[in-house]
């Protein structure tokens, strides 16, 4: 009905070659961000990915990939989702790294079929890290008691205003080597056979492109325009798909009205943006991008 519906527009108003639609996914993956700088996580990247895949004649769907990494789990998510969809829209998933796609920012790119990246793009961080910081000694100064009461011996496990006990330690690790190892099953699942044999593979370590070609991290060295055109010939059109707007423009997450103390919540949205701002930068700063 469609390639009827075509044949009468006139041919100087029809558009020709085929459309590609493309989702960008930027950004350190949290669960929850600022109200001034929505996250990528789940809820913010799927009202995109669900539109990019009902495209009926496209025979892809281009992923481009900026991030650090963030949350395991929404990242995760988002890997899963664009899986599903591509299953059920029998669409092929091509995914191209801007500048980093590493730790959780790798694991969204293995959702594609193939992956591509920039010689200079850094890509990899196939690890766990968890990071904070103590007080108990600036306590002391300021001349600060910490009073914690609990029900459950465990309940204040890795308290920052409390010296650090070598058996929460080992606990936190043993978490983070459970999560490394769903995090190595879904790449040897998805490189299969392209991966290198290499020790370091796996162990948190970061390369650029280049080098991710070598370890079958990538698939190839190229841009998201040239890779398509090359594909689906010359007048391959890229359509870029954002989430859908409401009558007035997105809403922000987590924005109700302004009834209530209004002076006490844009206070405290100014601090949690703050707090928000600083976890990105630490972990874009990671790989010399802050």
């Amino acid at each position: 009905m469609a390639g009827f519906l075509k044949s009468l527009v006139p041919k100087r108003f029809r558009k020709e070659g085929v459309a590609i639609p493309v989702v960008r996914l930027q950004g350190a993956i949290m669960a929850a961000g600022s109200q001034f700088r929505p996250p990528l996580n789940l809820s913010t990247a799927a009202p995109a990915l669900e539109k990019a895949f009902a495209y009926r004649d496209a025979p892809a769907v281009a992923i481009s990939i900026n991030s650090p990494g963030g949350s395991p789990v929404q990242s995760r998510l988002i890997f899963q989702r664009i899986r599903e969809l591509a299953a059920e829209k029998n669409k092929r998933v091509l995914v191209f790294v801007e500048d980093v796609a590493a730790s959780g920012g790798y694991m969204i790119a293995l959702a594609g079929d193939e992956i591509f990246a920039d010689p200079t793009s850094i890509v990899g961080s196939i690890g766990v890290v968890s990071g904070g910081f103590g007080f108990p000694e600036m306590l002391k100064k300021i001349g600060v008691e910490r009073r914690v009461y609990t029900a459950g011996t465990n309940k204040a496990i890795l308290d920052p205003f409390q010296p650090e006990r070598e058996n929460e330690i080992e606990y936190l690790k043993s978490l983070q080597l459970e999560i490394h190892q769903v995090f190595i099953d879904m790449v040897k699942d998805r490189r299969g056979a392209k991966l290198a044999d290499d020790p370091d593979l796996f162990s948190g370590l970061f390369w650029t492109g280049g080098r991710g070609v070598a370890l079958g991290l990538v698939d190839g060295l190229s841009d998201m325009r040239s890779e398509l055109k090359r594909r689906y010939g010359p007048k391959t059109r890229l359509e870029l798909v954002s989430a859908p707007k409401g009558l007035f423009g997105r809403k922000a997450p987590g924005i109700g009205g302004l009834s209530g103390d209004v002076a006490e919540r844009i206070g405290s949205a100014g601090v949690a943006a703050v707090a928000s701002l600083a976890e990105e930068k630490a972990l874009w700063g990671r790989f010399g991008l802050s």
